[in-house]
């Protein structure tokens, strides 16, 4: 749905950074009787829960902003507070029960009070999981007795998550929001304090405090926590997990359930004091994040190319896309492109733009299984020797056809007589890897600046990590590996680098040189500073972006993104590294791992990292500031909305992505917008 044009307007006037301060925007509305909450709904127009009279019953109502005023949405009801959007309805919690708000402003009773296994006595704020249970906060009498947190089914039933006894934390249960599936966050607004609550067994962890009345939480899109304090009239912004409060705003009266606005950029805070609602930025003062568009587009890189041995369509009239998943040269001065295909076909062509036609200089097609249902097998990772000018050797990795469920990662030879031909008799196998499923392969393959061989290896598939094998170090699945292709162990036809983080060390095997990693896809190193880069793809709610350190152990499956994942799920410690960079998958649902840009054409691109999202053909430059050790900037390129299967360089260090194409268009390079 279009934001009216009087929305936008007033936003951008308020989008330049806004230190913490106490003189605050100018409020969006105002002349509301004590709004207590806001949401976005359904239909993407903001709303305003408005208790009304304190004390007074059936002058509640919900308030819908219009071109600046707040209009009635539904009325009739008592004192409602929290409020959060599903499915086409709104839902409100008001004193005692749970409303459904339908689009026509009608209220219906969603959870009675008779629903609820204790009576409750205060009900007050209301959020919901991705699969549609809610949960919601009762205050109990104010005064640190009574208070609980239940949860809601879609079909009205409700039940217990945790109160005072499971809980002793708990006092007057406020805010709330989901932190990943299996856990919910809560301000209470008698102790100040912010607590974790595991909602598989309702135990409450203190992770900050200092918050008076805490009344409202909010997440944006990146892992930053907003909360409002009722009592001191202040927002605070937890920049992620771990770290302390920032005050990012104060001079509010009473700031009460706040919410992110549509655009992500914003928070909107309802004053119930004041009877306004007020937008603040949405940024970490002194910490802003450069989002600016990147004066950049994407256009073919080789419109002329024709792929040899390849067809948009088969003999049977069966669609056959092209699938490139490696863009890579040899390192050997010849500026050559080597563009390797899921099906199994290295293809080999001059680094020209007027370049015409491949030549194919490996098929392995007959060996490699690839499936358009089972899209993660295939032909994965492709990267030359370091000396591949005087060794010949190139590595492959790649799905076996027979048997199944099998990963290949081998050495080939290119032919002694033809330098755009390999030799296909020359494969020699260094690892097999058995996987239980079809799904979570991983396969980048690289050189690091030390020489030796990186290898990416997913946790095996299905969902929810189901053989525990992120944290298992006697698996190779979910861990990047580290291996010398130049000399061989008894047994081997590789060596362990004897600096390996695990080497020597019980129950561990020792190619691992990092653990914990759902599903690598894609990975590589910073030609300037030697940084190895890897985007991992989260499951449910959240994709992330990690610098690889030895012996690094980066959270699955106890974490995804910055977030506990799973009932055993922990928080931030000191023995897992957290990643730079996360994006809920409201933003894109599976990440594309790049490149740090080392290029010559684009020197704003220089240092930042390109990576994009797979389904919603996303395209960002991030930049880490290493002295800072943070992200200052994730700038969106603009994109030719295809899918971003893969990124690659070629030898000048020029970034190139690829999509899937039955035309053979399928490499994109990047240009300054107004060439």
């Amino acid at each position: 749905m279009k934001r009216p044009l009087w929305i936008i307007g007033f936003l951008l006037c308020l989008s330049s950074s806004m230190p913490a301060q106490d003189k605050l925007p100018k409020p969006l509305v105002s002349g509301l009787k004590n709004p207590e909450s806001v949401a976005i709904g359904p239909d993407g127009r903001i709303y305003v829960s408005e208790i009304g009279e304190f004390g007074k019953d059936g002058d509640g109502r919900i308030m819908v902003i219009v071109k600046g005023k707040a209009m009635p949405f539904a009325t009739g009801l008592d004192d409602p507070k929290g409020m959060v959007a599903w499915g086409n309805s709104l839902f409100v919690t008001d004193k005692k029960c749970v409303w459904r708000i339908d689009r026509k402003g009608k209220a219906h009773v969603f959870a009675a009070e008779k629903a609820f296994p204790t009576p409750p006595l205060f009900l007050n704020d209301i959020t919901i999981d991705e699969q549609g249970i809610f949960y919601v906060s009762d205050s109990g009498d104010l005064t640190g007795e009574g208070g609980a947190i239940y949860r809601i089914f879609p079909n009205g039933r409700v039940t217990l998550v945790t109160n005072a006894k499971k809980a002793p934390l708990l006092k007057v249960p406020n805010g709330l929001v989901m932190d990943g599936m299996w856990h919910l966050l809560m301000v209470d607004f008698g102790s100040g304090d912010l607590l974790r609550i595991n909602i598989a067994d309702g135990s409450a962890t203190k992770i900050a405090g200092g918050f008076g009345g805490g009344d409202g939480l909010a997440w944006d899109k990146f892992g930053r926590l907003f909360i409002s304090d009722y009592k001191n009239g202040k927002v605070f912004v937890i920049p992620r997990p771990g770290r302390q409060p920032i005050l990012l705003a104060g001079g509010f009266q009473a700031p009460a359930d706040i919410c992110l606005d549509k655009t992500g950029k914003f928070i909107l805070v309802p004053d119930m004091q004041a009877g306004t609602v007020t937008p603040i930025p949405a940024t970490v003062p002194g910490e802003e994040i450069d989002d600016t568009p990147m004066p950049l587009k994407t256009e073919i890189a080789f419109p002329n190319l024709k792929w040899t041995g390849w067809k948009g369509m088969t003999d049977a009239g069966k669609v056959n896309p092209l699938r490139p998943l490696v863009l890579t040269p040899a390192g050997d001065g010849t500026n050559r492109n080597f563009v390797a295909t899921q099906h199994g076909v290295i293809h080999v062509f001059p680094n020209d733009p007027k370049a015409n036609k491949t030549k194919i200089f490996l098929d392995i097609q007959k060996q490699v299984r690839y499936d358009d249902n089972e899209n993660e097998e295939g032909f994965l990772g492709l990267t030359f020797h370091p000396n591949y000018k005087k060794t010949g050797e190139f590595f492959v990795f790649y799905t076996l056809k027979k048997p199944g469920r099998i990963n290949v990662l081998s050495r080939f030879r290119v032919s002694k007589d033809d330098p755009d031909r390999a030799d296909p008799t020359s494969e020699e196998v260094l690892l097999r890897i058995q996987r239980p499923f079809w799904n979570h392969d991983g396969g980048t393959i690289c050189f690091g600046p030390d020489g030796y061989l990186y290898v990416t290896l997913g946790d095996g598939g299905a969902a929810n990590d189901p053989f525990k094998n992120g944290q298992n170090l006697k698996t190779l699945l979910a861990k990047v590996l580290r291996i010398d292709v130049n000399k061989k162990d008894p047994g081997k036809n590789y060596a362990v680098p004897k600096d390996n983080p695990f080497v020597g060390k019980k129950d561990t095997l020792p190619e691992i040189w990092a653990y914990g990693l759902r599903n690598i896809w894609r990975m590589a190193f910073d030609r300037k500073t030697g940084r190895l880069w890897a985007a991992d793809v989260g499951q449910n709610l959240y994709e992330e972006i990690d610098i690889i350190e030895k012996g690094g152990n980066y959270g699955w499956s106890l974490r995804e993104g910055l977030h506990p994942f799973s009932p055993k799920g922990v928080g931030p410690n000191k023995d897992m590294i957290e990643p730079i960079w996360e994006y809920h998958h409201d933003i894109g649902k599976s990440l594309t791992g790049g490149t740090v840009y080392r290029g010559k054409k684009l020197l704003e691109l220089d240092g930042h990292y390109v990576y994009g999202d797979y389904v919603t053909a996303k395209i960002w430059a991030l930049r880490y500031d290493e002295d800072k050790r943070r992200v200052v900037a994730n700038r969106p390129i603009p994109d030719p909305n295809v899918p971003i299967l893969s990124f690659g360089e070629d030898e000048q260090g020029e970034v190139y992505f690829m999509t899937t194409s039955v035309t053979g268009k399928g490499i994109y390079q990047f240009v300054k917008a107004g060439k």
